[in-house]
């Protein structure tokens, strides 16, 4: 039987953080939310998804038409997004030692193509999912293990989000948060990630440790 990695996209593979930051602000006033000041996102980064949702008091039901234009808005800057330093180095290690990989991510699948396809990693994963809400990736995750006929000890996320430790636990799989995202470390660890990793190296160590592949 397989083992799977499912990663998240942004933040954990990808910097665009700045991108969707300027995005965001610039549609703030449309949406009805304060933009965001760089000593604000300092502070975001110590909060979890719904504390931030709270904090902006953007209406619930609005969430779903912002995620999509800033998806939108972010597909028109996607030529400026780029891996983070030894990703790809490192999915390609992990991919030669028999893991197969999985994108699940809150942006589109056509956006994350592009970026895969401009560092001519497409062909690693076996497949690129997208979420349709900032806060139903269990769902996702539960059905990629069925589609696959996974149990969910084969399977394990990566991301740098509370919510998506949260989904991962939901969905019991294992987990491994990176601090190099949007969320800090301090925030990530009180959610207990299985591990929590400083630099895309150490994902290499750190499954050795864990062992998902006996």
């Amino acid at each position: 039987m397989k083992n799977i990695l499912i990663f998240d996209f942004d933040g954990t593979l990808a910097d665009t953080l700045d991108a969707i930051a300027q995005i965001s602000n610039r549609l703030s006033v449309e949406f009805g939310y304060p933009p965001t000041s760089p000593e604000d996102l300092a502070e975001l980064k110590n909060l979890s998804a719904w504390e931030i949702i709270r904090r902006s008091k953007i209406s619930i039901f609005k969430l779903p038409f912002l995620l999509r234009r800033i998806r939108r808005e972010l597909q028109k800057d996607i030529q400026y997004i780029h891996l983070f330093p030894e990703i790809k180095e490192v999915l390609e290690e992990l991919k030669n030692q028999g893991y197969s990989l999985y994108i699940l991510t809150s942006n589109s699948r056509e956006n994350v193509i592009e970026v895969f396809q401009k560092y001519q990693i497409l062909h690693l994963f076996d497949r690129v999912d997208s979420a349709s809400t900032l806060f139903g990736k269990s769902r996702y995750i539960k059905n990629i293990l069925k589609q696959e006929n996974l149990l969910p000890s084969k399977a394990l996320y990566i991301g740098d989000e509370t919510r998506d430790i949260e989904a991962a636990k939901k969905a019991k799989v294992k987990t491994i948060a990176v601090s190099w995202g949007f969320n800090s470390p301090e925030i990530l660890s009180r959610y207990h990630p299985d591990a929590l990793i400083d630099h895309p190296q150490e994902l290499i160590k750190v499954l050795q440790a864990m062992k998902i592949q006996e």
